[in-house]
């Protein structure tokens, strides 16, 4: 009988329809596994998406395997610009285009035969989901977490709608691609920098790769330091700067403001307003990201000048658009001799460089910014000091001239939550103008989404929400007066930051999760998905989890237990992109060599946390794998087990099991091969296989390859289904070989090899290795005897 994967999979697919794998039994513990949910685009799957969906669902099958009820879900994170941006390129409604979408991708998940609990769907755009997402928006109001700001921010041209520094990449915006710039608006905030501390603390007990807790620790970027004020000469104005390095404000030999900063207009002389107006606006037209970026400095003098609080020096103020308004205090004091972008700056424009760290203690000819630490110098009584101890003792002296503070800063800011766009969560508050800014209702939620005709973004930095009277009209409900809606609606953020409390209880009306369902089923056991969410989804996803912590609805301050972030399939060196022409569809290989030789094929690759190039040959090797294991079952003669068969048996249990266990499922194929090699000489030699060394292959292949698993447990006499059973578990002593072949040298030159128990003591082993080559050994004398236990014999002879 030939293995036909077509008929096979269809006849295990109709099956488990109707008799589920992962069923709930007494005495089976809950376990958690999620996938990053997909936004539903219009390209469909491809393999790279495949990839980790099959090693999420190769996890829960093997959590199965151990005793486990698995919750194992899937839905969509359907709002937002990519979907919005793909309906308007396609032309139809963004609920049509994501209804199709969704409706495409269901169908090729089906093929993945993943036990996903449809059951348990969610999808954000569905107004019992985005009910609660509202919800959480009106506690963060409550509690002052939300605001509204006017601000320059992150514009796309393209998106036409405003962004978070986070999605912004190189300067460009993260989905379109296209040059960022600024923008003044009004804009919904959340105070993520309130967590900051907690965001960055907890990352300690996270049993998460290391490059993604650094990653997530530089996107906060804590640092301490001193905030100092500096007069403006001939004003009453005072300029606060903060700076890491107070150890050098001796050597502050000019000033740089951002050229945003709220007084660099009050500021700026009369002579030098046109050039310094100029500059804002060339300014406002790049991105934070282009700003920072290692180029040639720019900037322009104000005409003003600070004074240095320590030495009295006059400094000059200028703008320039290396310093951000949202780091810090936008302004920096500048020291060219101690910081590599200053003395670029000071180079340029020809401003003095003071040194005042040396590591001699004498002052140095500097061709480049002295960075090390060292003693301090041109720094009145901290002369001569250590510049290590000057970082502790300038702040405090600060402190007591009134004139400073040691304080710590972040990097992280408030997290910019508007969008200016149709295809997402209306905001749920109202504009009053006897009250002010009102939450809605609880009861009245979800405020719903009008349905619209004509949806595209304006450019005017209003929603087209703005543009329907009947639905921005309502009543206060405060003071029941006339008020209008929010018209920006939430970012695609928004619900992917609690998605993972909907699963276990999706249709709960009353609350958003039961304290019964919380309690059994979260945090989330094993979370798997793409290192490109590295910093947003999983910072705003802990961000959310503490706050509801914080009112109570959660008991647990971190969503995730587990993270394993799958790298990417690249094609001809690339991301797949359709742009790129290099994607590959699994539907045609799905046809062609089934499920299961996919399946483990996205898994044989590489690596699962490493990028890894797609090779459509690959698969073949995989597909004659699994023709040999139909083989080596389907051609079996039954016989007792031997004791050569049960050592290879616990040998395969533990190796898979251990490889398993710390994700190495590239190893495990392998492992496969390897093993079913030697058996199938074991087969050739004794006749046939026990059932027992049988079993335990199909029940470890079972989570890998299901449908061929299913068919081969019937052929070893198995009864019901594969996955009713127990992953094996093997004995150490069961492994042990009765004789291991060892090399037997002369002075380093192998002279024979020789069958000898792993157990024998070296008397043992150097007897009868002298009885072997007693011939070879005539005439010489044995000075020394060296045996290495299960590989060498060296008899070293004269």
């Amino acid at each position: 009988m030939q293995y036909n994967h077509k008929e096979i999979e269809q006849k295990w697919r109709k099956h488990w329809e109707e008799h589920p794998v992962n069923v709930e039994t007494e005495g089976k513990k809950p376990y958690y596994c999620l996938d990053m949910f997909p936004y539903p685009s219009g390209n469909g799957l491809h393999v790279g998406h495949w990839r980790g969906y099959v090693l999420s669902d190769v996890w829960s099958r093997y959590k199965i395997l151990q005793n486990h009820y698995v919750l194992h879900p899937m839905g969509w994170d359907a709002f937002g610009l990519p979907a919005e941006n793909y309906a308007i390129q396609k032309k139809v409604h963004p609920a049509i285009a994501t209804a199709e979408n969704v409706a495409n991708f269901k169908r090729q998940l089906h093929d993945i035969s993943a036990v996903y609990d449809w059951d348990k769907e969610v999808n954000t755009t569905d107004p019992e989901f985005y009910k609660w997402t509202q919800w959480i928006f009106l506690k963060m109001f409550e509690n002052g977490l939300a605001y509204e700001k006017e601000m320059p921010i992150n514009w796309c041209p393209s998106c036409k709608t405003g962004l978070a520094n986070e999605e912004v990449k190189e300067g460009c915006c993260d989905r379109c691609g296209s040059t960022v710039t600024k923008k003044n608006l009004r804009q919904w905030m959340l105070k993520i920098t309130n967590y900051a501390e907690r965001l960055l603390n907890d990352l300690d007990g996270l049993d998460w790769p290391e490059k993604v807790k650094k990653m997530q620790a530089d996107w906060i970027g804590k640092s301490y330091g001193a905030e100092i004020d500096f007069e403006i000469e001939g004003t009453d104005e005072k300029i606060k700067v903060f700076t890491t390095r107070p150890d050098t404000l001796y050597g502050a030999s000019f000033m740089v403001m951002a050229p945003e900063h709220a007084k660099v207009m009050v500021l700026t002389t009369e002579s030098q307003k046109a050039e310094v107006e100029k500059y804002v606006f060339d300014a406002s037209t790049k991105s934070s990201v282009d700003r920072m970026a290692d180029k040639e400095k720019t900037g322009v003098f104000l005409g003003r000048y600070a004074i240095n609080p320590l030495n009295g020096a006059k400094i000059p103020v200028w703008i320039s658009d290396y310093v951000l308004a949202d780091y810090g205090t936008g302004a920096i004091m500048c020291v060219p001799a101690h910081d590599d972008r200053d003395f670029a700056f000071a180079k340029k424009f020809d401003l003095p460089i003071i040194q005042v760290i040396s590591k001699s203690g004498e002052e140095e000819e500097l061709t480049e910014a002295y960075t090390e630490a060292g003693v301090m110098i041109n720094s009145g009584d901290f002369n001569g000091m250590p510049s290590e101890e000057a970082k502790k003792a300038i702040p405090e002296f600060l402190e007591t001239q009134n004139i400073g503070k040691k304080t710590t800063n972040y990097k992280l800011r408030d997290w910019v939550f508007s969008r200016q766009r149709y295809w997402g969560e209306p905001i749920p508050v109202v504009h009053c103008d006897c009250c002010g800014i009102v939450g809605v209702k609880e009861e009245d939620l979800p405020i719903r989404l009008p349905d619209v005709e004509s949806y595209e973004p304006t450019g005017t930095g209003e929603s087209p929400l703005a543009a329907i009277d009947e639905w921005v009209n309502t009543t206060c409900p405060k003071c029941g007066g006339p008020a209008k809606r929010e018209t920006n609606t939430m970012p695609q953020w928004a619900g992917s930051s609690w998605y993972f409390l909907r699963y276990p209880n999706p249709h709960n009306d009353e609350e958003l999760i039961s304290k019964e369902d919380m309690k059994k089923w979260l945090p989330v056991d094993m979370y798997v998905g793409g290192i490109e969410h590295a910093v947003l989804h999983l910072l705003y996803a802990r961000f959310y989890t503490k706050f509801l912590f914080d009112i109570g609805v959660v008991d647990f301050e971190e969503p995730f237990k587990r993270l394993f972030n799958q790298g990417m399939v690249t094609k001809a060196g690339a991301k797949m992109s359709k742009s790129k022409g290099n994607v590959v569809s699994p539907d045609e290989l799905v046809e062609k060599y089934g499920c299961d030789s996919l399946r483990m094929y996205e898994l044989f690759i590489g690596p699962p946390e490493l990028d890894s190039e797609w090779d459509d040959r690959g698969i073949e090797g995989v597909y004659r794998f699994l023709n040999k294991v139909w083989k080596l079952v389907d051609e079996n003669t039954a016989v007792a087990e031997t004791k050569d068969m049960e050592r290879i048996r616990h040998k395969l249990i533990r190796d898979i099991t251990v490889r398993m266990e710390n994700f190495n499922l590239n190893t495990v194929v392998s492992g496969f091969m390897q093993y079913t090699n030697e058996l199938l000489d074991l087969q050739k030699k004794q006749g046939g296989l026990a059932n027992e060394t049988l079993k335990a292959l199909v029940i470890l292949l079972a989570p890998f390859v299901p449908h061929i698993s299913e068919e081969l447990w019937a052929k070893v006499g198995g009864s019901g289904s594969v996955f009713e059973n127990t992953w094996p578990t093997y004995d150490e002593e069961k492994m042990k070989e009765d004789e291991v072949e060892i090399v037997v040298q002369i002075t380093g030159k192998i002279a024979a090899r020789m069958m000898i128990s792993p157990e024998a003591s070296q008397e043992e082993a150097i007897k009868k290795a002298k009885e072997l080559i007693a011939d070879k050994l005539a005439g010489k004398t044995v000075v020394k005897e060296i045996y290495v236990p299960g590989r060498i014999v060296n008899l070293v002879a004269k």
